[in-house]
């Protein structure tokens, strides 16, 4: 089944952006809070209040790929405990048969 996308109209940081998605609306508003949520943060630690809107945005996106790549390691790490505890669960098998 072929999805089709869908237009967004959406805000980040007080920008009107138009964006297309095959994601559902709920999916799609997740992210709009998620990112919009990291920005927050970004902005209210900032000391300068004058702070250049790109530089949150770079800070953001840091952060967000901060976090990607820490779960990514631990999803990574993860399957390779699962591998091996099925790998040692079929000698067993193995050794009981």
């Amino acid at each position: 089944m072929c999805s089709l996308k869908k237009h967004y109209h959406i805000k980040i940081l007080e920008q009107q952006l138009s964006v297309l998605s095959d994601s559902g609306d709920e999916h799609v508003a997740r992210v709009i809070a998620y990112v919009n949520e990291k920005l927050g943060e970004i902005k209210g630690k900032s000391e300068n209040v004058n702070t250049n809107t790109l530089h949150v945005v770079i800070l953001a996106a840091l952060n967000i790929a901060d976090e990607y790549l820490q779960l990514k390691g631990k999803r990574e790490e993860i399957g390779s405990q699962l591998e091996n505890r099925c790998e040692k669960l079929i000698h067993l098998i193995n050794e009981v048969s």
